[in-house]
């Protein structure tokens, strides 16, 4: 199959397979549109602003006789062009307020709106991390009741609010571990040789550059077969040099972790730190609490769990609780009540904090919506948001399990895991069945992840689906699985998937290509 000078495809005969061509481009409401470095033209505007007046006697002294003497080349469009130009673009995207978002590990759920409205209240939509303390009472209080709600979910006594996502709340757990075992090994010596962290193979895949990061070796530990951690291979690396282990429970199978609480007891056995990475606490808020499975710290995505947008307008939010035996160690600032006001702690001096982690304490937008989805929710709803959870990925993994081929047997969490078993012998891969489903309306899911299962397909309902959603989504996954596996007797069938997508924008594109020699830069074409 051919592919253009920028990666797009031109097999005459795919498209062949999508009808005949239009002479716009459009099909149907679906515009076609260009870059806006192509449509544009830096004399075009859609907005007049006087000139100013002796701006290049003021600026030559200020920029040092660089100000600028040519156009700056942006591209101007008018108003309505303007307009047409992003919501054309934005038809081009897929949402999870359009449809079911399968993607496995990201839970991507639905955001409600109650939560943007608070978000935007005036107070919490313009306060400014530089404002008196006296004046931001009512945000302190608020994210000091947040991390009331974290740490009695989660059974911790203590929480970290200030790290900006996942990774940034893994690094939070390990820097408090690193400093918990150097204060050890300040106070009784023989301490500074621990500087090993086990890592499950069935682990997230940021959580051994975090380790490494904080100055630890990796050692990594198989699953079994039934894609769990072989406690005999965790046993058989024990040892005095052992820092802790990172572990990801539920597992990035979708399994829950039968032995943790064993694991815990034995890493501690050592003298070493459990962190759990809590990117999955989707499948067990109101259902199981971290603290009483000897977690000693675990970061929380508030985009996953508690239904704040990937992104939020700004940085992410990934608050870190942690366990008596490190809660000294947390970073600063932290938010703390005397007589009845709120105020900050900024200083580490004095005490056992590893410190500052980031310039301010963290995203307010962000502590907002979760704290609005909790209150909204109460106690009784995040428990019933978590069985919807996972009863929505039982659902998906049951239906499908007869027409595809689940990865492990027995009952999920909250993510359903298929392999490329029921492709083999028929020429379409893993890669291929994803692109069909473009074409049929739906995101992919999660490809060829967790590395340790072959072809990996990764569903996550999550509760915001219904029945109905589901049932369609089932529908085309069977309807693909049936049509992939006619294809072992029907070339025209294996042809049709390699195609794919036949009504995607850009049709297939170049992915090597893409990775390995991106275009990062419009450029005009002097031939044009």
């Amino acid at each position: 199959m051919s592919m253009n000078s920028k990666g797009r495809q031109t097999s005459p005969d795919a498209l062949a397979v999508s009808g005949h061509k239009t002479v716009s481009g459009n099909r149907g409401l679906a515009q076609a549109e260009k870059l806006i470095f192509e449509i544009g033209t830096p004399r075009r505007t859609g907005v007049d602003f006087p000139a100013l007046k002796g701006a290049k006697s003021r600026l030559g002294g200020r920029l040092g006789g660089m100000e600028r003497t040519e156009e700056i080349g942006l591209p101007g469009l008018s108003e309505p062009e303007t307009m047409r130009h992003y919501v054309r673009l934005s038809q081009k995207n897929y949402a999870i307020d359009l449809g079911v978002y399968p993607l496995g590990s990201c839970t991507m759920k639905h955001n409600p709106r109650i939560n943007e409205k608070m978000a935007r209240l005036p107070g919490f939509a313009d306060v400014h991390p530089l404002q008196p303390r006296g004046t931001v009472q009512g945000a302190l209080e608020l994210i000091d009741e947040l991390a009331d709600w974290i740490c009695k979910l989660t059974g911790m006594p203590a929480v970290a609010m200030s790290p900006k996502a996942g990774a940034h709340g893994e690094l939070c757990g390990m820097m408090a571990i690193r400093a918990a075992l150097d204060a050890r090994f300040a106070k009784e010596g023989g301490a500074d040789n621990k500087r090993r962290v086990l890592v499950p193979e069935s682990a997230h895949g940021t959580n051994p550059a975090t380790a490494v990061q904080c100055g630890f070796t990796i050692d990594s530990i198989p699953a079994t077969d039934d894609g769990r951690v072989d406690m005999d291979a965790l046993k058989a690396k024990l040892g005095d040099d052992v820092a802790g282990i990172m572990l990801t429970n539920p597992n990035t199978c979708g399994l829950f972790e039968r032995d943790i609480i064993e694991i815990a007891d034995l890493i501690h056995g050592v003298g070493g730190y459990f962190y759990c990475d809590g990117a999955n606490f989707n499948a067990l808020v109101g259902r199981v609490r971290p603290g009483d499975l000897g977690i000693d710290a675990m970061h929380l995505n508030l985009h996953k769990t508690f239904s704040t947008p990937h992104g939020g307008g700004g940085p992410g939010s990934g608050p870190t609780v942690l366990s008596a035996a490190l809660a000294a160690y947390a970073p600063v600032p932290y938010v703390v009540r005397e007589q009845g006001k709120y105020k900050l702690i900024e200083d580490a001096h004095g005490t056992d904090s590893f410190g500052r982690m980031t310039a301010f304490h963290g995203q307010m937008g962000m502590f907002v919506r979760a704290l609005s989805y909790m209150l909204s929710h109460g106690a009784d709803g995040l428990k019933q948001a978590t069985e919807d959870a996972v009863l929505n990925a039982n659902y998906v993994q049951a239906s499908l399990s007869e027409d595809m081929s689940p990865a492990f047997g027995g009952i999920c969490m909250h993510e359903a895991l298929f392999n490329d078993d029921f492709l083999k012998g028929t020429g379409v891969e893993t890669l291929d069945f994803a692109k069909a489903m473009i074409d049929e309306g739906y995101h992919p899911m999660t490809m060829y992840f967790p590395l340790v299962v072959h072809g990996a397909m990764l569903i996550e309902p999550t509760e915001s689906e219904s029945k109905a959603e589901l049932d369609r989504f089932i529908d085309v996954m069977k309807g693909l699985a049936k049509r992939a596996k006619s294809a072992s007797d029907n070339k025209d069938g294996a042809d049709f998937f390699k195609a794919a997508p036949i009504y995607a924008p850009l049709r297939r594109l170049d992915e090597t290509r893409a990775a390995r020699k991106p275009v990062l830069r419009w450029r005009e074409d002097p031939s044009a």
